[in-house]
């Protein structure tokens, strides 16, 4: 199900050029992963930067960018998400696309050695972000285990089906909750309530999946069970709102998570 109407860490930044195709073939090309006994019932994961890599757009055009691709890259992330805080803060709500694109125009404007023609190719990219290797497998074993699978996101409906099919992984998720359902982002508690609403589910039997540290400490406030996945080794932070388990990808749930 797609909550109607018209979305989130840091992963580690590889500058790496993707090539066309890249996800299909990732998913053929995926090892089989071994399933052990299933823990959970429900499995819900934030999109980017946990199952999506939110750096892949600006890797896709690095040698058209330039040696401060890097950068330019994480400035884009940061202001994306702090302007998804400060819109929830001040009850002026404007959907993820929106701020993406704001996100961007800053980063541009702050690293002038960016060639701000690529705009358009950036965002473009942005709709179909490379996923993590392990995640089609992880999520596949999950889902012949019998756990019920889903997306929840800062992430508008339009660009989560994108991002989801470009990754094919339409055929294992159940439920892709989108905050524009509420017209609030994380960490507001009513973003977690959406799947334990849809679902009819207590919070403690939903365990959920991030590679944001502070998205883990608000699903940890809310109630649910909480993993978070810590791709790029950061510093622990929000002591008082610790995580069940910290794992460095998606498939130490297969193996106990």
């Amino acid at each position: 199900m797609l909550w109607p109407a018209p979305s989130t860490g840091m992963s580690q930044f590889l500058l790496r050029p993707a090539e066309p195709g890249y996800n299909q073939r990732l998913h053929l090309a995926l090892p089989r992963l071994k399933t052990v006994a299933m823990h959970h019932a429900a499995y819900v994961f934030d999109a980017y930067g946990t199952l999506f890599d939110v750096h892949a757009a600006v890797r896709r055009h690095a040698d058209q960018i330039g040696p401060d691709g890097q950068l330019l890259s994480e400035i884009w992330r940061a202001k994306q998400l702090e302007y998804s805080w400060v819109r929830t803060l001040m009850g002026a709500y404007a959907d993820f696309w929106q701020l993406t694109e704001q996100a961007l125009d800053f980063a541009l404007r702050k690293v002038p050695s960016a060639d701000k023609g690529l705009r358009a190719k950036l965002l473009e990219a942005y709709w179909r972000l490379d996923c993590y290797p392990e995640v089609p497998a992880v999520l596949k074993a999950l889902k012949a285990s019998g756990a019920r699978l889903a997306i929840l996101s800062n992430g508008s409906p339009e660009m989560l089906e994108a991002a989801v099919k470009s990754a094919a992984l339409d055929q294992v998720l159940d439920d892709i909750y989108s905050v524009d359902a509420v017209r609030r982002f994380k960490t507001d508690p009513s973003v977690y309530e959406m799947v334990t609403t849809g679902w009819r589910l207590y919070p403690s039997a939903v365990s959920f999946q991030s590679s944001n540290r502070w998205d883990i400490a608000g699903a940890t406030k809310f109630g649910f069970r909480t993993v978070w996945i810590n791709r790029s080794n950061q510093p622990e932070e929000y002591r008082d709102f610790p995580p069940a388990l910290i794992l460095p990808s998606l498939e130490g749930l297969l193996t106990g998570g």
